[in-house]
């Protein structure tokens, strides 16, 4: 089988790891790096036994896949000349600045029948993961993102930088479409809001509360999903779930859950239990399941995992709650 020959865009913090993945997976070939910083792309590219190149055309003119791992202020711009060259794209979260940014990558990538692919990592860790295969219907879902304060990433407020990522994960679960959102936001360090918290209640009921923090001591990425008779609580960071679920005695009995631990009883509704769940998980790495899916579609022309439409639809809500969060700032003036 070819290997696909693939080239990134970028090589700052996060694109060297892009470059140490790829450099890692028997499917792809790795032709090279670009970077607008030619001493960084050198650096890179030495450590890694790759190629280096002054010109990003004549990276783009071999490859049949890029990893985009730049600012996004220039997503758009280099997008749209990458998929102009008929070359498939995985870009870096947000997928632009803009939500007609975003709509016209989309246009663009669909009809030259390419893969877009946005890089929203945590729809790949192995916490998330273990429940995609259960029947979920959230009713309420929140979600705590916080992280000590360092510069990179601080071009934008903290709503584009981290929480968008647990947005993306809400849209990803719940199907109903937005109803209301609110929303707050304080700069403490920088001129942008430095922690948000937003509200969205969804048509068919369900309220999502995310918090999102750049300014905590300690991280933390807890995300807990509620629904009728079952509680979910997963640690994004440490990579475990643990799971209550409300059933029926018989249930037990007849499906031999003898080794679940039964953790409670409810008196008020005889014959039913509260069990309790901690699946096991593999420690996999995010940015390696993240390239090798991206892999995969580029190779079987199949949609991604994580679409530029739902790249789109992620940036438009973190947006929307922006425009909240500076509103409510406004007040508070």
């Amino acid at each position: 089988m070819d290997k696909i020959k693939v080239g990134i865009v970028g090589v700052g913090h996060l694109g060297r790891h892009h470059v140490r993945v790829y450099s890692e997976l028997p499917e792809a070939l790795l032709l090279g790096v670009y970077d607008i910083d030619l001493k960084k792309a050198k650096k890179i590219a030495s450590e890694f036994n790759t190629s280096y190149f002054e010109d990003m055309d004549t990276l783009l003119n071999q490859t049949d896949a890029v990893s985009l791992v730049v600012p996004t202020s220039v997503h758009f711009s280099v997008g749209k000349k990458i998929l102009e060259k008929g070359i498939n794209l995985l870009i870096e979260k947000p997928i632009t600045k803009t939500v007609k940014q975003a709509e016209k990558l989309v246009s663009l990538a669909r009809g030259k029948n390419l893969v877009l692919q946005v890089g929203h990592i945590e729809r790949f860790n192995p916490a998330f993961k273990v429940i995609e295969k259960d029947k979920l219907e959230p009713r309420f879902i929140e979600s705590h993102r916080l992280a000590p304060f360092v510069p990179r990433g601080t071009d934008v407020a903290v709503i584009l930088d981290l929480m968008i990522h647990d947005i993306d994960l809400i849209l990803s679960l719940v199907k109903g479409r937005i109803k209301k959102i609110e929303a707050c936001g304080i700069p403490v360090i920088t001129d942008s809001e430095d922690i948000a918290n937003a509200r969205i209640g969804f048509e068919n009921g369900c309220v999502a509360n995310i918090t999102a923090s750049r300014i905590s001591k300690m991280p933390m990425r807890k995300f807990r999903i509620f629904q009728k008779n079952t509680y979910i609580s997963l640690d994004l960071l440490e990579k475990k779930a643990e799971i209550f679920k409300l059933v029926g005695i018989e249930k037990i009995i007849r499906k031999k859950l003898k080794k679940t631990p039964v953790v409670g009883e409810i008196p008020m509704d005889a014959g039913k239990t509260i069990i309790y769940e901690k699946p096991e998980i593999e420690d996999k790495d995010m940015l390696s399941s993240e390239i090798k899916s991206f892999l995969y579609s580029v190779r079987n022309k199949t949609e991604p995992k994580v679409s530029g439409e739902d790249g789109k639809k992620a940036l438009e809500v973190a947006l929307e709650i922006l425009k909240k969060a500076k509103v409510h700032r406004e007040k508070l003036r």
